[in-house]
């Protein structure tokens, strides 16, 4: 093994070669200071709500901390493969990066054999996870976005049996998959537990470069030497075709790092930065804006047009209302796997659908309508302060007690493209169908099928089904609401990465469940036309009873209890907490920031054995059978 024996005593001038070019245009020879919002002209990060008095302006803190919490809603949102972001979506990533970087450096024509080490909870479920087919077809150039899902089992397949690997589809070389991918699951590199090792070699076994990987979660990858602004621009690989804004985002940085100067293309500051839930809430009141518009607005700075972001955003919701309804209509009887779990999600539809003729909608009785509307189940009041939003001309005006009309209170502008959302009230009448989006998705992602990170794979399930049931039962424009549900939702995503972590091999189920949770929370209430105050309120109660759920995948699989966790009890409980939240605005004492900080001290006092490692809870004490009986 003359290679492996080159390895470490090469590593250290070779790594430090390759990870400079994949940091490429990250200079280190100018310097920038935190950047200042140009909304306030204070540090950002430094608005924050004045609780003596909530109609304040934001006020200025004594303590400012460096970073942000914003990045690209098509960033935490991004299309990919199942079953897992930080273990399938994040790999493959990796993979093609490391192969870019050689083509660039114009070495990817000496090598000839590639080293892949594997590490902590990546080598401990990367299996059951999809891993090897994710890194491997990586190298080949596919990426999660484009790449075929049905030719995946296949081109594994191949790969094994011919002991052959096709560089970036140019450079086919040797691999055999029992000496070239070695698995340190008893080992955790300094960065994160997701730790990935490349090292190519040459026709002598001389090492011609390396590079370590992690992937954090939700898709997202670094590498130590870039880890300061976070490598956004691998959801797209190809670092030139980025815009400026991307490539040098700060929001994870701390104090004292050196922050590299901006590119040519770099537009200058965000109109909108916010690192916590008080900042952000600071930042509607001040603006009369709702949370989905800040968004909106800081993608701008992104370098998306309106008409660019309208399109992106639905294209998003195209591939969750595919999944949904690839999951629905699924033939297979069960998913891949030794647990041969066996599909429930078209059953249910089955179930749900019968007695209804093909192409003609839900009868009336089942829709969720106006809060005037005399029904006999319990509802929701509106916000209070507000009443419910109506259909016809004459209800338009809402009399108060004393006879006089006036028009229900919107928070938001209506000079605007994303247009605020009415109040309203609602009740729940067919929450089995909520329940069956939810296990279509998963199904979808647990047998490796088009996915959307939301935040991630493990998770995502939660947010295309609550959209689905808003749109299904609830909204009078699927549109708007797509619009203001995914850039509110995405708002609770940024606080949850910055102060926290989206991944399990960090924090456990509360990282990605927990969190997706809080997101669909936060965008049901935006969609009803809670305040934003309000929407913050849900997110803080789906997180609030997520906090401590551990991640312990019987077989390393996203199958149990993944699935079912996510069908009955987090997109039902996302439902349920933003109905508390708008039943009683106001009425909290936690508030959403503080939950964050809560589960970013929990993942931290949890055992490994709960962070996505299959080391303990379920994934030991239920018996996998050898064999599988075939009734």
């Amino acid at each position: 093994m003359r290679s492996f024996a080159l390895f470490a005593r090469l590593r250290t001038s070779a790594s430090a070669t390759l990870t400079a070019t994949t940091a490429r245009g990250c200079r280190r020879d100018h310097i920038r200071c935190v950047s200042r919002s140009p909304v306030v002209n204070l540090p950002i990060n430094s608005i924050v709500l004045n609780k003596a008095n909530e109609s304040d302006l934001p006020v200025e803190t004594d303590s400012v901390k460096t970073g942000h919490a914003v990045i690209s809603t098509f960033d935490l949102f991004s299309i990919g493969v199942g079953p897992s972001s930080s273990h399938t979506v994040g790999p493959m990533r990796a993979g093609k990066i490391f192969i870019a970087d050689l083509r660039e450096l114009g070495l990817l024509d000496q090598v000839k054999s590639i080293k892949i080490v594997l590490y902590g909870s990546l080598a401990a479920t990367g299996k059951g996870h999809h891993t090897p087919q994710a890194i491997l077809l990586g190298l080949e150039g596919s990426d999660p976005e484009t790449i075929d899902c049905g030719t995946i089992p296949s081109r594994y397949e191949a790969i094994l049996a011919n002991q052959s690997l096709h560089l970036d589809g140019k450079r086919r070389i040797h691999f055999d998959m029992d000496r070239d991918m070695l698995w340190r699951w008893d080992q955790v590199l300094k960065t994160h537990p997701n730790g990935i090792r490349f090292s190519c070699f040459d026709e002598h076994g001389d090492l011609l470069a390396t590079n370590e990987y992690f992937s954090v979660g939700g898709g997202f990858v670094v590498n130590d030497k870039t880890k300061v602004d976070e490598n956004l621009f691998y959801k797209g690989v190809d670092k030139s075709a980025v815009h400026g804004a991307r490539l040098h985002q700060t929001h994870s940085v701390e104090e004292g790092d050196v922050i590299p100067a901006p590119e040519a293309n770099d537009p200058g500051h965000l109109p909108y930065p916010f690192e916590s839930g008080n900042s952000l809430l600071a930042l509607t009141k001040r603006y009369n804006l709702t949370i989905a518009q800040i968004v909106h607005d800081n993608e701008r700075y992104f370098g998306l047009s309106e008409q660019e972001i309208h399109d992106k955003l639905l294209r998003i919701w195209g591939v969750m209302d595919n999944c949904i309804r690839a999951g629905v209509t699924a033939t297979e009887k069960a998913l891949p796997g030794r647990l041969r779990l066996q599909r429930r999600a078209p059953m249910l539809y089955r179930r749900l659908m019968r007695g209804f003729y093909p192409g003609i909608g839900i009868p009336t009785i089942q829709l969720i309508g106006s809060g005037s509307a005399p029904t006999s189940l319990s509802t929701i009041d509106a916000p209070e302060g507000t009443e419910a939003s109506t259909s016809s001309k004459e209800e338009q005006s809402i009399t108060s007690q004393n006879g006089h009309s006036r028009a229900p209170r919107v928070m938001g502008s209506f000079n605007h493209p994303v247009l605020p959302m009415p109040p309203r009230k609602t009740m729940i009448p067919a929450v089995d169908f909520l329940s069956c989006y939810a296990i279509a998705v998963n199904e979808v992602n647990a047998s490796g099928g088009r996915i959307v990170t939301s935040p991630t794979n493990g998770a995502a399930g939660v947010i295309p089904a609550v959209l689905k049931y808003i749109i299904e039962f609830v909204s009078d424009d699927p549109e708007k609401s797509i619009k203001t549900f995914l850039l509110t939702a995405a708002a609770v995503g940024m606080l949850f990465k910055r102060g926290s972590t989206i991944s399990a091999a960090e924090g456990g189920c509360q990282a990605e469940v927990g969190v997706a949770c809080s997101m669909a929370s936060a965008g049901f209430a935006a969609c009803m036309g809670a305040s934003p105050e309000t929407v913050l309120q849900a997110a803080e109660i789906g997180i609030e009873h997520n906090l401590g759920l551990t991640c312990d995948p019987i077989d390393g699989l996203v199958q149990v209890p993944c699935i079912v966790r996510i069908r009955f009890y987090t997109s039902v409980k996302a439902v349920t907490a933003a109905q508390l939240s708008m039943a009683c605005p106001g009425i909290y004492r936690v508030t959403l920031d503080e939950a964050i900080e809560a589960m970013r001290l929990t993942a931290a006092d949890m055992s490994i054995k709960y962070k996505e490692t299959s080391l303990s809870g379920l994934a030991t004490t239920v018996k996998i059978p050898l064999t599988v009986p075939a009734c």
